[in-house]
């Protein structure tokens, strides 16, 4: 099997994320993931004609921690991609500091210039 020369493999998270904390496991939107891994196993139940409740327990068990999970990664990708997005708008307003003498620009003004220079 032969590998394109240059590729680069894709990566979830890059190496720079690791500097990050990691978010906290009882962080709302990873414990939201984690119930709708559970209403996932309901549905589940629901599809295959199975009581809802109390069928497949340990099915719904293995939903809830591999929602949870998943969960887990996506929140700590989407803290990466916040805190690479501040990092840029930061370095523009320090290279661009005359654009930001007045008081009260607010960030969609920032972002917008940001864009604008992309």
């Amino acid at each position: 099997m032969s590998v394109r020369p240059n590729s680069i493999p894709l990566k979830f998270l890059p190496d720079e994320a690791r500097s990050l904390p990691p978010p906290k496991l009882s962080d709302p939107r990873i414990l939201y993931s984690g119930f709708m891994g559970y209403c996932a196993g309901l549905l589940d139940n629901l599809i295959h004609r199975r009581p809802v409740m109390t069928a497949g327990l340990h099915r719904q068990l293995l939903y809830v921690t591999s929602f949870y999970f998943v969960g887990y990664y996506l929140i700590k990708r989407q803290d990466f991609k916040y805190a690479e997005r501040d990092r840029d708008m930061r370095q523009y307003m320090k290279l661009h500091p005359e654009d930001y003498k007045e008081e009260g620009r607010y960030f969609p003004e920032i972002m917008y210039y940001l864009i604008l220079n992309i």
